[in-house]
């Protein structure tokens, strides 16, 4: 069952995690370029305070951005402000999140994200989970995958090779959790972690991943190029973007 109160309280943290290293910098150090090819550092900031607001969209009931051409400009034109505004951005869009999220609401209902993607609203908190802790690497400026609560790291490698299970595009391959669980994702027919953790053991695939829980989720989140993973019964597979 997801919890999404307990979710919306490690949002808090991760967001005041992020507030207090970024309150660290300075005006340049914002115009500088994050890890994400094409941004700076602004970029980054002004997409974590959009997403926020898109994020009470969804859940007030409006399509999350008005288009994807105009999530784009809302980006370019927020990226270059100095840090005072950034910070008060961040800030402000965050707690409009969470007063969103505090409202009595049905969490089962399903959501319309973006680009069509449907989901629980359950796991808008849990999604914006994510965008705080992977910007916050993203920012590139100390804090790593390695220094992401342990708990979010695996709920994030489950939540990705969810996100890949049945894509035709990656090869049908098992992820070794490093205690000692698998995880099936790619083209993979008939297996289900469920059906794994049931006792059940239908044939599985040749290709194994496994690796440390860093190296594991900047894999398969884009952020790093899998060459500290280990790799049985083939070669590791370049995954789509997200």
């Amino acid at each position: 069952m997801m919890d999404h109160a307990r979710d919306l309280a490690s949002v808090c943290e991760a967001t005041d995690r992020l507030l207090t290293a970024v309150a660290d910098l300075d005006d340049a150090a914002v115009t500088e370029p994050s890890r994400l090819p094409g941004w700076t550092r602004g970029h980054v900031l002004a997409h974590l305070a959009r997403n926020a607001d898109a994020l009470v969209n969804v859940l007030e009931g409006r399509p999350m951005y008005v288009s994807g051409d105009a999530r784009d400009a809302d980006i370019e034109r927020d990226a270059p402000r100095p840090l005072k505004t950034q910070l008060a951005d961040v800030r402000d869009s965050a707690h409009r999140f969470q007063d969103a999220a505090s409202v009595s609401q049905d969490w089962s209902r399903t959501v319309e994200l973006r680009n069509g993607v449907l989901d629980t609203a359950a796991w808008l908190p849990f999604r914006r989970w994510i965008e705080v802790e992977l910007h916050h690497v993203d920012l590139g400026i100390g804090y790593e995958l390695e220094d992401l609560p342990e708990e979010f790291t695996q709920r994030e490698i489950n939540f990705l090779a969810h996100r890949f299970h049945g894509r035709p595009e990656v090869p049908a391959l098992m992820i070794r959790r490093d205690d000692g669980r698998m995880i099936p994702t790619g083209a993979v027919e008939g297996v289900t972690e469920e059906q794994l953790d049931s006792g059940y053991r239908p044939p599985l695939p040749d290709l194994v991943v496994s690796g440390s829980r860093a190296d594991l989720l900047g894999w398969l989140a884009g952020r790093r190029d899998g060459t500290a993973l280990r790799v049985e019964g083939g070669t590791l597979p370049s995954l789509p973007p997200l």
